[in-house]
């Protein structure tokens, strides 16, 4: 109950802190509330969690799919919990003052709550239609988000970039999770775990393919890693909570979740570390061409993403450990580092590093707190940066006899350490230049979050052990057995501790260079035509041309092209599936009246009048002896009530019909080629004979009366009626029959309209005339 009614009271809290700050705005100093007392909630099940190993909630969604709300708390989705919550604490806190004033505060404050708590349904999720209920409700709350000023263009590009390619990998994912349940029996994630490894399933290629898309879109991997910078148009608040520490977390999460199932595949481990090793170097690359604080703290963040999947790539126990210690890190240090950045771009009034020289002497309180993170971000000790950093190289040296993967990961550690330079030491320290604004330390609620999270940095540092069992526990998770690694601050003289050296000096020798090489990069025009951007571009571009050519093709105004293309299609999917099944089936004949067999001949006989047929008079005839045979079918079959309804149909239908072609030439000549006549025949013969032979496969097939004998069953005392297919229509199947009704209302109201046209453009040329 306590997972349950946390995700309830993160997604409710959504209006109800709409409706307050809508009545009071200076409420929003106390959202922050809400993000802790639910963090409280998820600290007490760390004993829960400690003892047995998992939380479990189940409530029963669609039980006829087999679909329920399970809700599931193991080491691996508790910590990510903690983190959400934890950091949104002080996210909410910030946002609070950061937009103290905003004419749209109450709106913010909503999206941000709805954002957590999709977040938190997400990592809870133990049913794979519910985690994908809830990964798309963190895109939708983020595409809101990031288009928090919609008028704003580049904030309505990067919101419209940000949602197609996340939705984009949910639907992917989607795909991978009805393969992975077909192929499995469940939708259950814990079942799934507990089947041990699913690399022997004929599937597993295309799930793992379609399941890595999905994470890739949402972390940000190359390719798909062009919308995570652009997302830096949003408000600070948002990209320290969604593009640090949560939503860009939330692949990782998936591919970290799933890897005891698909990790002795060797495309998984692959197509993750290609991935992982080219979101590093991409990243890093990228990161150098930039001079806004927020997007050069973005691509340090593609570098850790890509670090992380790499981490679940390699087969070795540590790794789970190195990729659990990592996560806590980077979520502290960025959080904070993206906090500063906005409380510099509040105070000073810009966040151009090439404008920014000195800050400490007018804000020496936030160059602390910035210098605190910066050193853990670099990985230098007694910082929790620095355990994770040494972890991280372990694993790699443990895990794999190929030195490009750690090489790779030294030059783009490099480039971290000069990012934290950047944003720390070039920021603050040296002689103060000229900003739009006279910058001065800010308030409280803007440097609390962002120094509580710095001083955690070093105190997890100081005493890494504090952190020992929720890492151990979360590492179990993702390795699928306990892996004995622990966290200690020294380890001694180690190959650790001198690739740890070799980064730092590295990264020292590129910030020295930073200007020089950020000229450099700036000048390739290479990189602008086919950096993420422009592919992003050409990708829309193409997709825009290629509906194009579609709708052309496609959509040509023809009746007769629109259904001859859905016959041809729906004929050869089930023609193709009745053959290739093994469905064809020949039902028995024995008893049948000679009247059965006379009727449908009668009915092809009228079928074939009707494409005969040289006027309207004559083909609306024919197609009303249609009509009337089939009612007579129903009536020799036992449904006299679905008969005599037919019949008025008919009739009805066959009256306006005639009234309608009373205005209009009684005969139009087919002028269709000899050809295409005989394509459309060859069509409406084909469609008409798979039609026939999936008839006949469903009669031959034993009838199942669990369905009939239900409605027999409760007809009466159910639903108070005798008449079964009334009962049926009017009870069982109300809704449907509400929207058949709706449809009718509203065509009904349709023609009104178009009469009531009519009848005044009639009037009106009559008034003309006179």
């Amino acid at each position: 109950m306590p997972l349950t009614l946390a995700v309830a009271l993160a997604l409710l809290g959504a209006p109800v802190l709409w409706a307050l700050l809508r009545w009071r705005a200076a409420l929003a100093g106390l959202a922050w509330l809400l993000p802790a007392a639910l963090f409280v909630v998820f600290a007490t099940r760390w004993a829960p969690v400690r003892d047995s190993g998992a939380v479990v909630e189940l409530w029963p969604w669609i039980p006829s799919l087999g679909i329920s709300l399970a809700l599931r708390a193991d080491g691996l989705s508790l910590l990510f919990a903690l983190l959400i919550t934890g950091i949104g604490t002080f996210i909410f806190l910030y946002a609070a003052r950061y937009l103290h004033g905003h004419a749209d505060l109450a709106r913010f404050f909503a999206r941000l709550t709805l954002f957590m708590g999709a977040m938190l349904g997400a990592v809870l999720a133990d049913d794979l239609i519910a985690l994908l209920v809830f990964w798309e409700l963190t895109s939708l709350a983020s595409f809101l988000l990031i288009g928090f000023t919609p008028e704003q263009a580049a904030s309505r590009r990067s919101a419209q970039q940000g949602l197609l390619i996340t939705v984009g990998g949910g639907l992917a994912l989607l795909a991978g999770a009805v393969l992975l349940g077909q192929a499995t029996g469940t939708l259950r994630v814990s079942e799934l775990l507990a089947m041990g490894s699913l690399a022997e399933l004929p599937a597993a290629p295309w799930i793992i393919v379609l399941v890595a898309l999905g994470a890739f879109a949402k972390s940000a991997q190359v390719p798909l890693h062009a919308w995570l910078p652009n997302a830096m148009v949003a408000p600070t608040p948002v990209s320290a909570f969604l593009h640090s520490a949560t939503m860009v977390k939330l692949g990782v999460y998936l591919l970290a979740r799933l890897n005891p199932a698909f990790g002795e595949h060797a495309l998984w481990t692959g197509l993750l570390l290609t991935a992982g090793l080219a979101t590093m170097l991409t990243g890093a690359l990228l990161s150098l061409r930039e001079t806004d604080l927020k997007r050069v703290l973005a691509y340090s963040t593609v570098v850790s993403l890509g670090t992380l999947v790499t981490l679940i790539a390699l087969p070795h126990p540590l790794a789970a450990s190195a990729l659990v210690a990592f996560l806590i890190v980077h979520a502290l240090y960025k959080a904070c580092l993206f906090m500063v950045a906005g409380i510099v771009d509040h105070e000073a009034g810009t966040r151009d590093s090439t404008q920014l020289r000195g800050l400490a002497r007018r804000m020496p309180l936030t160059a602390g707190i910035a210098l605190l993170a910066g050193l853990s971000m670099a990985g230098l000790p007694p910082f929790v940066g620095f355990v994770a950093k040494e972890l991280v190289y372990e694993a790699q040296l443990t895990a794999t006899a190929s030195w490009l993967p750690v090489a790779i990961a030294i030059a783009a550690n490099a480039v971290m350490v000069a990012v934290a330079g950047v944003v720390t030491v070039r920021t603050f320290w040296g002689p103060l230049r000229p900003t739009p604004q006279t910058p001065h330390d800010p308030p409280l609620a803007l440097w609390l979050g962002p120094a509580l999270l710095a001083a955690l940095g070093l105190v997890l540092g100081l005493a890494p052990g504090l952190a020992g069992a929720l890492v151990a526990s979360a590492a179990s998770a993702v390795a699928g057995h306990a892996t004995g690694a622990t966290l200690s601050l020294w380890h001694g003289l180690t190959p650790m501790l001198a690739l740890s050296a070799l980064t730092f000096a590295l990264g020292l020798a590129i910030l020295r260079g930073w200007d020089r090489l950020h000229r450099v990069l700036v000048a390739r025009e290479a990189i602008r035509r086919h950096g993420p951007d422009a592919a992003y571009d050409r990708a829309m571009n193409g997709l825009a041309r290629l509906a194009t050519w579609q709708t052309q093709r496609i959509q040509s105004g023809s009746l007769r092209r629109y259904v001859g293309a859905t016959l041809a299609v729906v004929g050869l999917a089930l023609g193709a599936t009745l053959f290739t099944q093994g469905a064809l089936a020949w039902p028995s004949l024995a008893g049948a009246a000679s009247l059965h067999a006379l009727l449908p001949a009668l009915l092809v006989l009228a079928a074939l009048a009707v494409v005969r047929a040289e006027g309207f008079v004559r083909g609306i005839v024919a197609a009303g002896m249609v009509g009337f045979g089939l009612a007579l079918v129903f009536l020799f079959h036992g449904a006299p009530d679905l008969a005599f309804t037919q019949f008025s149909v008919e009739a009805v239908a066959i009256v306006v019909l005639l009234a309608v072609v009373a205005r209009m030439p009684f005969a139009t000549p087919d002028r269709r080629p000899a050809g295409q006549r005989r394509r459309d025949a060859l069509i409406a013969i084909g469609f008409a004979a798979v039609a026939t032979l999936v008839l006949l496969s469903v009669l031959a097939t034993p009838f199942d009366a669990r369905l009939s004998d239900f409605f027999h069953a409760a007809s009466v005392p159910e639903a108070h009626g005798r008449n079964l297919v009334n009962v049926i229509i009017v009870d069982f199947r109300a809704l449907d029959t509400l929207g058949e009704i709706t449809v009718l209302a509203l065509a009904a109201l349709a023609a009104a309209a178009v009469l009531a046209g009519t009848r005044r453009r009639a009037a009106d040329r009559a008034e003309d005339t006179e």
